[in-house]
């Protein structure tokens, strides 16, 4: 049975709205329109994720600009998003195609139960044969309490992902990524693969149109996203919507090549097939339009690893020493014994950063004027602190006195948090609030009823409920998927490349 590719699209505002104007780009919505029908029509399975809402509003309404004030914003968002859906329908109907709307949120998906239901729904319309049509919920989502997903390039990742996507298409102004600025030297060359995004340097100074929210960076921080959960990510000219069908049958008919002659081959014969003869079929003779293509990693994550490290938002950082990195490595749980220092408040059942230090330090930078106490340790708000000196530690058990500490943070910030050599390795759920994790930090399982008073489990974070990242990288600071840099922006590599940037891309 021949398995059709899934293909999410991702379309930036600029891609269909003209800038200055705030009109839709009717020849490119077509030319969008007819590449998805002819998709569906050869099998595959389409997801468009589009951004637009806001500039539809725009010429709707007479506003010269997108507002600034976050009600105007999200007024304009409920204005266009109707508007927008309205052309995606009318388009996509005189080609006899079904459509669907979906809104997300960070939020609808943070919870589990709610990211099964949203991946169940993609996959019943995608066996509808229907083609839904994405969009950040920005009429509810609010930046400022972080439930956003920052951008669409961000969401069509996370898209791809939740429906184990082939390939994401993320659409812009540019056509590849190149060696050097093309604009500036006439031999620059386009680099068509990225087999490792971590050595790839990219100029991503781009911070988008004025419509849009994306840039350059999101693109990167997508594709890392995405080709992490095994999707091909492809970075090509949105103005040629007709690139994406092209590419699309270039890349399966290398990948039956691949997969009849081995990948090894290149298309000539293995020991022991040299009697098979090459047919047109099986061999792939003309290139695809000019594109970037960042593969996928040999062993992506599973479904609800990706849930953990891109679906939720960790709401605090637990630091860990090399030798709890090299348990969880084994498939083991997070014990206590292996925490240096915790940061942020966090409560049970709530997703945290996982970050290794290397040594332990001090949990607490004393502050010149005031002594600080050790994280690990609570101390009683009755025992009087010298001056001068080392402070007054007292271990207290779990008590109504200090409950209303359970999910809090105290005040300080840990001397772990500024070593260069910290980095993220992944994502847990805990078992403990953040209160809770600071007191039993390195100690036994066995002690853990004797400092709290009581012992919900032996793990901090249980292995079903952690996933790790690529640990086998440089040490970094950790980047979330929200960020608006490129995380290996600073990084060296012979794999140099620029990526050109219009002032126009999204």
């Amino acid at each position: 049975m021949v398995k059709h590719p899934t293909i999410v699209i991702k379309l930036g505002t600029s891609s269909i709205v003209d800038e200055h104007t705030h009109q839709p780009l009717l020849s490119i919505l077509s030319l969008i329109v007819e590449t998805a029908v002819a998709l569906r029509r050869n099998g595959s399975r389409v997801i468009i994720v589009s951004s637009g809402a806001i500039g539809f509003a725009l010429a709707k309404t007479g506003l010269p600009r997108r507002p600034k004030h976050l009600p105007q914003v999200q007024a304009l968002a409920a204005i266009g998003q109707c508007r927008l859906m309205g052309l995606w329908d009318q388009l996509f109907d005189r080609l006899g195609q079904s459509i669907a709307q979906i809104l997300l949120t960070r939020n609808d998906i943070a919870d589990r139960a709610q990211y099964l239901n949203a991946q169940n729904t993609f996959m019943e319309l995608l066996d509808m044969g229907v083609i839904p049509i994405v969009n950040e919920n920005d009429t509810v989502a609010v930046a400022e309490i972080l439930d956003k997903f920052g951008d669409n390039d961000t969401l069509s990742a996370i898209t791809a992902g939740m429906v184990s996507a082939d390939y994401l298409f993320l659409m812009t102004d540019v056509d590849a990524l190149y060696d050097k600025n093309p604009r500036k030297f006439l031999d620059a060359k386009p680099i068509e693969v990225v087999e490792d995004i971590a050595k790839l340097e990219a100029d991503t100074s781009s911070a988008g149109s004025s419509l849009g929210t994306g840039g350059m960076s999101t693109k990167i921080i997508a594709a890392r996203l995405a080709i992490a959960a095994g999707v091909t990510t492809v970075i090509t000219k949105s103005s040629k919507p007709g690139n994406v069908l092209s590419i699309v049958k270039y890349l399966e008919e290398k990948k039956a090549q691949q997969k009849f002659w081995g990948p090894e081959t290149d298309g000539a014969p293995i020991e022991g097939q040299s009697s098979i003869p090459t047919t047109p079929a099986l061999m792939v003779e003309e290139s695809a339009p000019l594109h970037t293509r960042f593969l996928p990693l040999d062993n992506p994550i599973g479904d609800r690893h990706f849930w953990l490290l891109h679906g939720l938002r960790p709401h605090g950082t637990v630091y860990i020493d090399p030798g709890a990195t090299k348990a969880l490595t084994a498939k083991a749980g997070l014990l206590p014994a292996g925490i240096v220092d915790v940061e942020g408040a966090f409560a049970q059942q709530e997703c945290v950063r996982l970050v290794e230090v290397p040594k332990r330090k001090p949990l607490l930078q004393p502050s010149p004027s005031q002594p600080s106490l050790l994280r690990s340790e609570l101390v009683d708000t009755n025992v009087s602190v010298p001056s001068n000196g080392p402070p007054r530690i007292v271990r207290i058990p779990s008590s109504p006195s200090v409950a209303h500490l359970r999910g809090k943070s105290v005040e300080g910030t840990p001397a772990v948090a500024t070593d260069p050599a910290a980095r993220e390795v992944g994502r847990a759920i805990v078992n403990y609030s953040a209160t809770e994790v600071k007191r039993i930090a390195g100690l036994k399982s066995s002690e853990i009823a004797k400092m709290l008073g009581f012992s919900d489990s032996e793990y901090v974070a249980l292995r079903e409920n952690i996933a790790l990242s690529d640990i086998s990288e440089k040490p970094s600071q950790p980047v979330s998927p929200r960020d608006n840099s490129d995380p290996e922006s600073n990084s060296q590599s012979s794999n140099q490349a620029t990526m050109i940037a219009p002032a126009v891309v999204t």
